[in-house]
């Protein structure tokens, strides 16, 4: 496994695998062996940030936009922090501080990003598509921090980070995602992701929040969360996207937690070392118990430390070229 600090040709470094992409807009186009590398080199970050070395500052000298068009707490701060430990001058861009409020369109903002020369550019937009749109338009690597009902591909990478040092192996493991799966971009993300990695995926939610036809992504879709849940090896639970919802999805609050809220009493049904995961933010008490959420075969914390992980991984790997890493040129 290359080190942080490993600067060798990919097609050099045992393990190794070329990522030939100048964006990372989603995780649908990436081959198993991409996400494996983009993997391997966030666990070496792991241990740097665990260990408190010398901090490797690689993107000094680079500036680092956040442009976020959708609010967000956990996700905004990680690349924050993921692109500060690496050194990069961070400027966060809030839409509620923005032109966009006052009518510029989102090709304007694309030009003004572009034009202020940022090495690169993470966005979060509220609608699916915004991303890419964006990335055709400027001339620096571009992050997809979440985009409408698309993709949010570095938590998928962060979550598969996860199961992979918990469980040992992604290959063959019964992951169970249950919740509001028609809203969910995590969900999409975590099933090409997981699928690409030979995962057994079953999806689970109320025929109201099923998206159509949904078994064409791989996965086998279940309206019965015990059933879903017999053998699972990963349970991975989705909150309620109320936002994103208009109308009435659910009857309550109340009746889909008894249906599809994760109990300890439910949870024994999966495999007694099932994993626990949840992307975060939880509605304790909806989709997941408290007693749950806490108990130690939940990996909810590990998941956000993985988060900053693979979001210095992303960073690195999709600067290199401007940097004139070896082999990445």
């Amino acid at each position: 496994m290359p080190s942080p600090s490993d600067h060798r040709p990919a097609s050099q470094i045992p393990g190794g695998a070329v990522f030939p992409h100048r964006h990372l807009t989603g995780i649908e186009g990436l081959q198993p062996h991409e996400i494996t590398f983009l993997l391997d080199e966030a666990e070496g970050w792991i241990a740097a940030n665990r260990g408190r070395a010398t901090p490797d500052k690689r993107l000094a000298g680079l500036t680092q936009i956040n442009a976020f068009f959708e609010n967000s707490t956990r996700t905004l701060l990680s690349f924050e922090i993921a692109g500060k430990r690496l050194g990069a001058d961070v400027v966060n861009m809030h839409a509620a501080q923005s032109s966009v409020k006052k009518g510029e369109t989102l090709i304007d903002t694309a030009m003004t990003l572009n034009a202020m020369r940022a090495d690169v550019i993470v966005i979060r937009h509220m609608s699916s598509g915004a991303v890419r749109l964006i990335a055709d338009k400027v001339d620096c690597p571009v992050l997809n921090a979440g985009d409408g009902r698309h993709e949010h591909p570095t938590q998928a990478l962060l979550d598969a980070l996860t199961i992979r040092r918990r469980r040992g192996t992604i290959h063959n493991q019964r992951v169970v995602i249950c919740g509001d799966l028609l809203h969910s971009r995590v969900a999409r993300s975590n099933i090409l992701a997981l699928t690409a990695l030979a995962a057994e995926v079953r999806v689970c939610a109320p025929s109201t929040l099923m998206p159509p036809a949904i078994e064409r992504m791989g996965v086998t879709p279940f309206t019965d969360f015990d059933n879903a849940l017999d053998g699972a090896d990963v349970v991975m639970m989705l909150r309620l996207q109320t936002e994103r919802m208009t109308g009435g999805y659910v009857p309550s609050s109340r009746e889909y937690h008894l249906r599809y809220g994760l109990t300890l009493d439910r949870l024994a049904r999966a495999k007694p070392d099932a994993l626990v995961m949840h992307p975060g933010p939880m509605n304790r008490g909806v989709e997941i118990d408290s007693n749950v959420a806490d108990h130690d075969r939940s990996a909810i914390t590990e998941q956000v430390e993985m988060g900053v992980a693979v979001r210095m991984a992303c960073l690195d790997v999709l600067t290199r070229r401007a940097r004139g890493v070896e082999g990445w040129a």
